[in-house]
């Protein structure tokens, strides 16, 4: 694994879409990734009051999302912790079975806005590159106000425009809604076959 370019794709995947797929290919391109290791958060601490499917639904969906991409695989390590998921823990993670490789942490442009929130999030910029995939909506823009830009700054992937919502998925199945076309169809199967989110 020495001089690996390795990518971490964290987030709560409640339930993972094809948004999330489109913009984890953007990434693995736009980087030249070797792999890109996707890491459901079991308990994420800035994601309170929404309908979360358990860590185990939600780890099976994200592998049945990336199945057959020789380029991705599921990392299930916060699973295996107790407590909050932190992604300085998860960064930490990688620095000792990966100590030769060049972690970049990929995020949505969302996640800019809370990012003076995140538990030592001083060290995590010491620790990784960022890469940010903008969202509709969501202009890329640092919080300088809140946070001092790392250096090297992070690297805006050019990702495709794909309005999708893991919020709108869960809210239109609450309403016996179709999530065909929002979904891999596998994803589709899964979340009927366990009753999710309904």
């Amino acid at each position: 694994m020495k001089g690996k370019n390795i990518g971490i794709f964290g987030g709560s995947f409640n339930p993972v879409h094809l948004g999330h797929r489109i913009a984890a290919a953007d990434a693995v391109e736009s980087l030249k990734l070797d792999r890109l290791y996707w890491v459901p958060a079991a308990c994420s601490p800035l994601k309170v009051g929404a309908s979360m499917a358990s860590a185990e639904h939600r780890c099976a969906m994200v592998a049945l999302a990336i199945a057959g991409d020789r380029r991705m695989a599921l990392c299930r390590w916060e699973m295996r912790r107790t407590g909050p998921s932190y992604t300085i823990d998860t960064i930490r993670h990688f620095r000792r079975v990966r100590p030769d490789a060049s972690l970049w942490l990929v995020l949505g442009g969302d996640s800019l806005r809370d990012l003076h929130r995140w538990y030592e999030i001083r060290e995590l910029l010491r620790q990784c590159r960022l890469a940010i995939i903008g969202r509709p909506g969501h202009a890329v823009r640092w919080p300088s106000a809140r946070l001092p830009a790392p250096d090297p700054p992070p690297v805006v992937v050019p990702g495709h425009a794909v309005g999708i919502s893991s919020t709108e998925i869960r809210r239109r199945l609450a309403e016996g809604r179709s999530i065909r076309y929002l979904v891999p169809s596998a994803v589709a199967d899964y979340i009927r076959r366990h009753r999710l989110y309904i």
